[in-house]
């Protein structure tokens, strides 16, 4: 018994000894290191990953709450797509990447109206799309939205024949500058991305309105259209 007891300490002592030869950098030369993940990566990074690319022991959280605060007022902002984090354009200076646009992408009214329907709904099968629409979705405009990225397939509804459902992506939510979900694009946003040059015809989108009160309205409901 005494035997095992001195090995227990001894593995404990070891590992002590461990832990200690890989102490975590400072807070602030972590705060570094995440400021270059973000800066260098094409795509938001999520916790994790930071976590997994920095040395043992470093807290990616803690040093993007440093790193979040150290960027308030700047012309670049950290900013929460989704699960992910990134590094993006402060919202009042984007009329300055303006020029930087080499193409805008324009969707047919068919697209526009199957990417709102699945934004608003998800996770929504094709033909609750189609029951919405009140026309049949082709399969081009669904493998088009899928291959910009900005949907995809979702879980399998539990109703016979296990349809597999639609839901927006971290692209989508990333391209429109959404944290979540819940803060969905209007036609506004919609058509300064120029996505949208005509009003679409009634029940084809949400009906969001031109003037701010009609979105404040608007923005309201749209918390109930989706899961928490």
């Amino acid at each position: 018994m005494m035997s095992e007891g001195m090995e227990k300490e001894e593995e404990e002592g070891k590992g002590e000894q461990e832990e200690s030869l890989f102490e975590a950098p400072p807070i602030a030369e972590q705060e570094r290191m995440v400021e270059a993940i973000l800066f260098a990566s094409a795509e938001p990074v999520t916790v994790k990953e930071l976590n997994d690319r920095m040395p043992h022991g470093a807290d990616a959280a803690e040093a993007l709450v440093h790193l979040r605060k150290r960027y308030e007022g700047r012309g670049v902002r950290v900013v929460k797509v989704g699960d992910a984090w990134a590094i993006r354009t402060a919202p009042d200076l984007g009329f300055l990447m303006q020029k930087e646009t080499v193409e805008t992408r324009k969707l047919s009214r068919a697209a526009i109206e199957t990417l709102a329907i699945i934004a608003y709904h998800q996770p929504v099968t094709r033909a609750e799309i189609e029951e919405i629409r009140g026309v049949s979705v082709s399969r081009g405009t669904v493998d088009l939205l899928l291959d910009m990225e900005w949907i995809r397939f979702g879980r399998r509804k539990m109703t016979p024949g296990r349809p597999v459902t639609f839901v927006v992506t971290q692209s989508f939510m990333d391209h429109f500058g959404l944290e979540s979900a819940r803060d969905l694009p209007g036609l506004k946003e919609l058509r300064a991305a120029g996505l949208l040059e005509s009003r679409p015809p009634p029940g084809a989108m949400p009906q969001l309105g031109e003037g701010e009160d009609d979105e404040d309205e608007a923005a309201e409901g749209q918390s109930e259209l989706f899961e928490d």
